[in-house]
């Protein structure tokens, strides 16, 4: 039993539907789950068993495949985050993490985006649903919205361990938007592959804890100095990414074992927070 709640998020890597990927988290040890937008219905649907079984519906994970166009016409890509907003508020899900860019090669947020992204806050805050913006690629952009719509009531920072080892050059994210942190997606990896810098899709591994390079004690004392005392929620891929193989020993093991595998990584991560808590 940890002070804090042990969430993992649903994956098609898990090769099996998500209502069964939910069960099973729940027969493992997990508190809870999140889980990547897909419909209305499915959404429902997904609430229903968390509420028969007991686990939290920790979030719903935005499409993210259009955010470059948030920043262009954007109007489309604005329409499906308010409706995954409406999806979280009708079923009684509090949060929903979003990206704010997509790409490498742009760094330049503008004005447009953030009028954009302002009509997705005000949605929120309409419907009483926090939005968790998360580091990835283009920090510029997660910089301009929080700068922009980081004293709303319903905006808030997901911090993702990997994304920043790799996609952020290891820049501390807590020490920018820590007073901001509402959600987690804990994942390892082994930072940047490419000895010159450039960072690529590829290098985003979301290998289990304790497998790559992150500082886990040291995760855990930022965490404490921020005073997060919310679910610990991972993000995890069982499949290597293409011409890679760091993954490829989960894919060897049957999924419980390896669900089971990355809940026991999930309690030494809580154990270490208990144990370096100021």
């Amino acid at each position: 039993m940890w002070k804090r709640k042990l969430c993992i998020g649903t994956n098609d890597q898990f090769e099996l539907p998500v209502p069964e990927q939910i069960r099973l988290f729940r027969k493992i040890g997990f508190d809870g789950f999140f889980v990547d937008y897909t419909s209305r219905a499915d959404i429902k649907a997904q609430k229903k068993i968390a509420d028969e079984i007991g686990m939290i519906y920790q979030s719903v994970h935005a499409p993210f495949g259009r955010m470059k166009e948030m920043w262009e016409t954007g109007e489309e890509a604005a329409a499906e985050l308010m409706d995954c907003l409406r999806a979280c508020a009708e079923n009684g899900i509090p949060m929903m993490v979003a990206h704010t860019f997509i790409g490498f090669q742009d760094h330049s947020p503008n004005e447009r985006g953030l009028e954009n992204f302002g009509k997705v806050v005000a949605e929120a805050e309409r419907l009483g649903v926090k939005v968790a913006f998360e580091n990835t690629e283009g920090e510029e952009y997660l910089a301009a919205v929080m700068e922009r719509f980081g004293d709303s009531p319903a905006v808030g920072f997901c911090w993702d361990t990997g994304h920043e080892m790799c996609y952020n050059h290891s820049k501390d994210l807590l020490a920018l938007y820590g007073d901001n942190l509402i959600a987690t997606h804990l994942n390892d990896n082994l930072g940047i592959r490419d000895y010159e810098g450039e960072t690529t899709w590829i290098d985003d591994l979301h290998l289990l804890p304790f497998d790559g390079i992150a500082d886990w004690a040291d995760i855990a004392d930022r965490l404490n100095r921020c005073n997060y005392n919310g679910v610990l929620t991972f993000e995890l891929n069982r499949l290597s990414k293409p011409d890679r193989h760091e993954n490829d020993f989960y894919k060897e093991m049957p999924v419980a074992q390896y669900l089971t595998l990355a809940y026991m990584r999930a309690c030494r991560v809580a154990t270490l927070l208990e144990r370096h808590e100021i």
